[in-house]
């Protein structure tokens, strides 16, 4: 019996020691902090286009609120991820971050932070444990301080020893880069890329020994050399300097590469460069290099036989460079390689089962000669490679004649280019079924192969099927067919183009497109689209920074063509198409004004909106789209002045502002006076001023000076002008027939006075000979030319 007291006892005791572990209050967010982010929120008046006051950052306990976490223990706010692609206003003051000491996660990207200017340097300073900062597409312009407490020459204007991650990526930066950035020696990754840092880099990165990963890529105005990585950056993983515009040669860059680097290093991205130079072997060093792009540079020489120490290098891209010589057979010891692009290059010489045989990962291989039939592939005819490829492009390479068993064996091809390859043969019925349901381009001219192709598909009258959101796509072309339905709003983050025009398509524009941030040709013109133009549009990453590689370059490489409206007429763009920035909304029933966010696209080549009911005056600002090309506004219902802005379009070379209704003067400056064609601004009643014959008022030509005392009407003023512009004209005709006269009239009456000028005429003429006859003697001894 005392035993049973006893162990219900025990039970009771365990069940109210969890009852009470249970019951424990969670600790609840400091009010002073809840204060602080509800001034970020209401301070800086943010909206959200799902009702940001609605929705979000409601109730009492602020570490339930979105984007907030908090301390379990002490209740502070650790963490916050705030939105910033929602917002719609600039932020303009950081001063509430003072009341978060303990925050260690900041994460504010895209929110719009120009109104703050230097001083978010100082509000950052205010967070001691902070430990990540993503500061990225907030259109920050400074890294230096307007402070005045803050010394300028120190080497920790930012001062955060704790700070792990640091990304200021896609800002306004237009200075060098500032030395006090090594100073942050916790740091495991710094991105500072797609800025407008210039310069040289005059420093060293020897104390961040932490750093882990490095992004710099995008600021093609830094210039210089490589800078040195002599120190002990014995964790860097990733390397990108792309996009930039160092020059000079690699070989003190991988030179000077300490042992640690050499076993840690597994990216390295040097593309769109002005470097030069043979690539040394040295870069065999790097045996754990995984991704390797040199494209787009000036080195020449030959694949160095060290590549082959790369074992696990998986993507390898030196298209578009000066190298020559053959391909070593060294290659083949890349058995990881998956992705290999060596398109415009000057490689000759035979390719053998040697150098494919161990590729057995390889998949997508773009290999152009630039020398026709330059490069051979010389397998035998029946060898079955170990390696099944999903992209082939091969270019004025010889595989021919017979078409070999290693293409026939590509079962899972989706991009096939077998241009001038030398092939005198029938196409293989069997290969070409079984790639035909997954092959979204081929390309087999310049051959003479032989045989039939099955009947083009036709598409039904199939709205695009929703299973494509499934899919991987990069580029969507639907154009020219008979597509109907509403706009699809599950394009996927990759793509980069889409290409909707010609179609039944109505509906909206959906907002979600402007979440795109690679996305650099938008073409839905010539469909039965209506609503306003969304002001997310001025969101588009690529069109605001310029398309370049936001994506690693194995994604970039374009195999389709495509027919662009573009300066007036369409042009058809093949391996360009990578560069050109478009925005084709034209024919289709928009209405209400342009949004001024549009004109932030200062990447953006061809704007084309003619055609719609838009309404309202031409965005002022629209001066900012430096790179503009092509702007047709034509046949809408456009309002108010040119801006004057326009005229620092100084790349516009078709302009089209024909049939609408905008009034004022012309402008003239810069490029503007290029576009003197009447045609561009015809329909416009109340545009004057050249090139259309409508002149301005006060631009008749002015006679005389003219004054006023500022009173009288205009009426009265213009007849004031005319009367006096009259009497002007009628002195100076009267001052010419009475000085005429004045002298004429005497020399008749006055018979002396008419001698005495004839005598003072004939004595100038006698002089004047005089002079003449003996400089011509004078001469004439001079030079000897005198007859004996």
């Amino acid at each position: 019996m005392g035993s049973f007291n006893l162990t219900v006892v025990f039970l009771l005791l365990i069940i109210k020691l969890s009852s009470c572990s249970d019951n424990h209050p969670s600790v609840k967010c400091i009010q002073t902090e809840r204060e602080a982010l509800l001034s970020f929120k209401e301070g800086n008046n943010i909206t959200h286009e799902y009702d940001w006051r609605s929705h979000y950052w409601l109730g009492e306990d602020c570490c339930q609120w979105a984007g907030i976490e908090c301390n379990n223990k002490s209740g502070h706010v650790t963490k916050l991820d705030v939105p910033g692609f929602q917002f719609n206003e600039q932020i303009s003051s950081l001063d509430w971050l003072s009341g978060l000491s303990s925050l260690k996660y900041l994460d504010m990207g895209g929110v719009d932070l120009s109104g703050v200017g230097a001083n978010w340097l100082h509000a950052v300073n205010r967070l001691p444990s902070l430990v990540e900062l993503h500061l990225d597409h907030c259109k920050l312009q400074s890294l230096s301080t307007s402070l005045p407490f803050v010394n300028l020459t120190s080497l920790s204007v930012l001062d955060l020893t704790s700070l792990s991650v640091l990304d200021l990526s896609y800002n306004q930066f237009n200075s060098s880069i500032p030395q006090w950035l090594v100073n942050l020696t916790s740091l495991t990754k710094l991105d500072l890329s797609f800025n407008y840092f210039q310069d040289a880099i005059a420093f060293d990165f020897v104390n961040l020994r932490n750093l882990r990963d490095l992004y710099l890529s995008g600021n093609r105005y830094i210039t210089g050399q490589l800078p040195s990585f002599s120190g002990n950056l014995c964790k860097l993983k990733t390397l990108d300097f792309s996009q930039n515009n160092f020059c000079g040669t690699i070989d003190g860059f991988l030179g000077n590469a300490s042992a640690c680097l050499n076993k840690s290093l597994e990216s390295l991205d040097l593309s769109f460069n002005n470097l030069l130079g043979k690539i040394p072997d040295s870069l065999g060093r790097l045996g754990s290099l995984r991704y390797l792009n040199l494209a787009y540079n000036s080195f020449w020489g030959s694949i160095p036989a060290s590549i082959a120490s790369l074992s696990s290098l998986q993507n390898l891209d030196l298209s578009k460079n000066e190298m020559n010589g053959t391909i070593p057979e060294s290659f083949g010891q890349l058995s990881k390689l998956v992705n290999l692009f060596l398109y415009g290059n000057f490689l000759e010489g035979v390719i053998t089962e040697v150098q494919l045989m161990n590729l057995t990962r390889l998949e997508n291989v773009i290999l152009k000669a630039n020398t026709n039939h330059s490069l051979v592939f010389n397998v035998t005819y029946d060898w079955v490679p170990p390696f099944r490829l999903k992209i082939l492009e091969l270019e004025s390479c010889l595989c021919g004649p017979k078409f070999p068993v290693w293409l026939q064996v590509q079962s899972e091809l989706t991009i096939v280019t077998l241009k001038n390859v030398g092939i005198i043969d029938t196409i293989p019925e069997e290969w070409f079924s079984m790639i035909s349901s997954q092959i979204i381009h081929i390309d087999l001219s310049q051959n003479q192969i032989m045989g039939k192709l099955p009947h083009q598909l036709v598409l039904p009258n199939g709205e695009i099927p929703s299973s494509l959101q499934n899919c991987s796509l990069v580029s969507v072309d639907l154009s020219g067919n008979h597509l109907s339905g509403i706009l699809p709003s599950w394009i996927g983050l990759e793509v980069k183009i889409l290409r909707l025009r010609s179609n039944q398509f109505s509906g909206i524009i959906p907002r979600q497109w402007c979440n795109l941030p690679a996305l650099h040709i938008l073409d839905v013109a010539q469909n039965n689209l209506f609503g306003r133009i969304p002001n997310c549009l001025g969101n588009f990453t690529a069109l605001i920074y310029g398309n370049g590689i936001i994506w690693p370059s194995f994604y970039v490489n374009y195999v389709e063509k495509a027919i662009i409206m573009t300066k007036g007429r369409e042009l058809e763009y093949g391996s360009t198409l990578q560069f050109v920035t478009t925005i084709d909304l034209s024919w289709n029933n928009l209405i209400g004004g342009i949004p001024d966010e549009i004109t932030s696209l200062t990447a953006l080549d061809t704007l084309n909106l003619s055609g719609n009911h838009l309404t309202g005056n031409v965005p002022k600002n629209i001066g900012n789209m430096r790179f503009l090309e092509t702007l047709d506004l034509s046949k809408n219902s456009l309002s108010g002045p040119i801006p004057e802005s326009m005229s620092s379009l100084t790349s516009l070379v078709h302009l089209n502002l024909s049939f609408n209704i905008l009034a004022s003067r012309i402008s003239s400056g810069n490029q503007l006076q290029t576009l003197n064609d009447a045609s561009i601004y015809k329909g416009n009643p109340r545009l004057c001023g050249s090139p259309l014959p409508t002149k301005c008022s006060g631009d008749e030509t002015s006679y005389g000076p003219t004054f006023s005392d500022g009173s009288g009407s205009a009426e009265d003023k213009r007849d004031g002008d005319d009367a006096e512009r009259l009497w002007f004209i009628v002195s100076i005709g009267l001052g010419f027939v009475v000085g005429l006269w004045s002298v004429c009239g005497t020399l008749l009456v006055k018979k002396s006075w008419r001698y005495w000028y004839f005598s003072f005429c004939d004595d100038i003429k006698n002089r004047i000979a005089l002079i003449i006859a003996l400089k011509t003697v004078h001469l004439t001894r001079k030079f000897g030319m005198e007859k004996n």
